[in-house]
């Protein structure tokens, strides 16, 4: 009878990790849980473009599959996420230009409406994805562990000046072992947690430096709405501002292109005046005051001043 169960039980397969509740054997996903509580800055709204599939075999939904897990992960860290194309970015960051230029009229719509509330937006590719198989025969029974590796590469770029404040490249592991009788339980198939696991794993260490970027930037944030001296800006109690705090609002400027790649550093900035805070609307909205300044817009950027 004892002989039987043992058996049963070397047939069964085991597997150390679970893709749902641990990225990986590391214990990142722990981590990433203690850095998300330790985020004290406000509920930025985080745009994501879909991850490009970059893997030299292009894996079958690979960049669907890193866009949804790092939506996920940047919700349970207290961060809004949202889903948009690069398209749709670019065509509207095109008309915002025109219509503050003045060679697009505004009409019924301002063409920053939704727009404004995109803070920050992370971008990148799945650049490589493997997966191997170990097996190890122990007398009658047999192992063996799948291991999935994958490398991701991002950036996370500031919406208001378009500079660039993460660009960095990331990896993660995911492990599974079965285990068996020699020839009965330790078959091996293709398993999508795996290549979950492994993205987890990545995309955990991705927010992790994240969460610690942004927690160490001043505030920021736009101008939402103007009438007379009263501004109203998106802040809001998830802010974590209290009245009396003194912002500066800033006009970006032109891009400013590095001469030897031609790539954007970013957008000349000019502090145009100060607003302070009077009170929270509610949890995202916030009234202040003009201090100093005039000609604010729609869309000026908000800062902590330090």
């Amino acid at each position: 009878m004892v002989a039987s169960l043992l058996a049963v039980a070397a047939c069964s397969p085991t597997i150390s990790g679970q893709v749902k509740d641990d990225a990986s054997v590391t214990g990142q996903t722990q981590k990433l849980e203690a850095a998300g509580a330790n985020y004290h800055g406000p509920a930025y709204t985080i745009a994501i473009l879909k991850f490009a599939n970059k893997t030299p075999s292009k894996v079958l939904g690979i960049g669907e599959a890193a866009t949804d897990i790092l939506r996920t992960q940047l919700k349970s860290a207290g961060l809004e996420p949202i889903d948009i194309s690069e398209d749709a970015l670019q065509q509207q960051e095109e008309l915002i230009k025109h219509q503050q230029t003045g060679a697009v009229k505004k009409g019924k719509k301002d063409a920053a409406e939704g727009f404004e509330s995109v803070d920050y937006r992370v971008q990148g590719a799945i650049t490589a994805y493997s997966e191997a198989e170990e097996g190890k025969d122990m007398l009658i029974t047999q192992s063996k562990t799948q291991i999935a590796r994958v490398t991701v590469d991002y950036s996370l770029i500031d919406i208001a000046t378009g500079k660039s404040l993460l660009a960095e490249s990331g990896a993660g592991e995911y492990k599974k072992e079965t285990g068996g009788l020699l020839g009965f339980g330790s078959r091996s198939t293709a398993d999508v947690g795996l290549r979950d696991g492994a993205l987890r794993d990545a995309f955990s260490k991705v927010l992790e430096k994240m969460i610690t970027k942004l927690s160490n930037l001043p505030y920021q944030s736009k101008i939402m709405l103007i009438e007379g001296p009263t501004v109203i800006i998106r802040a809001g109690e998830k802010s974590k501002l209290t009245a009396g705090t003194k912002l500066g609002v800033y006009r970006a400027g032109q891009d400013l292109i590095d001469p030897e790649t031609g790539r954007s550093m970013g957008k000349r900035e000019k502090l145009i005046g100060e607003i302070t805070l009077l009170s929270h609307q509610n949890d995202r909205i916030s009234e202040a005051k003009i201090t100093s300044g005039t000609g604010f817009v729609v869309g000026d950027i908000v800062r902590a001043m330090k």
